[in-house]
């Protein structure tokens, strides 16, 4: 027994034979190569599906900044574009168009989830919030994703422009996801409900809002 507990000192201090050795290194790389690797596509997935780049393989500009490019289409710019958009991810999606068109946009308006611009300032997002001097006027509503009074201020300002506008004007429209929530604008005829149980809050009667 005795001598048995001197070897054992011994031989852990031996050096690890040199193909046990090679072999986990070569393990330990080939993880940390896959873990690279996952790593990688899954940032390449997010940034192909980011709202200003997936904008900017739909839209362009011409050299000269007259016309509006919208995938094989062209659109003649005449201090005529206007913007309106609803959806989660719509914030995003209004600043990149706004700082690819910028003068040609004359004005807009969006609707998106109640609180989404606190959370992007709060996740340093800079880059999806609109700039402080904006001409895209932003609703935020439909809190815990149903349909509410704010919603439907929302709709009721996006109907007021689209209806405002003229066949000269054109309308850019954003959409992210279904949306609908965030949009609701239900038939005239339903604006006397009352909230019950049954009936939505954005049913209730609202003034549409000013264009001031």
């Amino acid at each position: 027994m005795a001598a048995a507990l001197q070897v054992l000192p011994r031989l852990a201090r031996a050096p690890l034979h040199p193909l046990l050795w090679r072999g986990s290194v070569a393990r330990l790389a080939s993880s940390m190569a896959l873990a690279e690797q996952a790593r990688q596509l899954f940032e390449s997935a997010v940034g192909a599906v980011l709202p200003g780049p997936m904008l900017h393989r739909a839209l362009s500009l011409d050299p000269g900044g007259r016309q509006l490019k919208v995938r094989d289409r062209n659109f003649q710019l005449r201090q005529n574009l206007y913007l309106v958009g609803f959806g989660k991810a719509v914030l995003g999606m209004a600043a990149a168009a706004e700082e690819l068109l910028g003068q040609h946009l004359v004005q807009g308006v969006i609707s998106v989830p109640k609180g989404i611009r606190a959370a992007m300032e709060r996740a340093g997002k800079q880059e999806m919030l609109l700039k402080p001097h904006s001409r895209v006027q932003v609703f935020e509503g439909a809190e815990d994703n149903l349909p509410d009074r704010d919603a439907l201020r929302a709709a009721l300002a996006i109907q007021q422009l689209a209806e405002g506008l003229t066949a000269d004007d054109l309308l850019l429209v954003l959409i992210s996801e279904v949306g609908v929530q965030l949009c609701c604008l239900p038939p005239s005829h339903l604006s006397h409900w009352r909230r019950s149980r049954h009936s939505l809050d954005c049913w209730q009667p609202v003034e549409p809002p000013s264009r001031s």
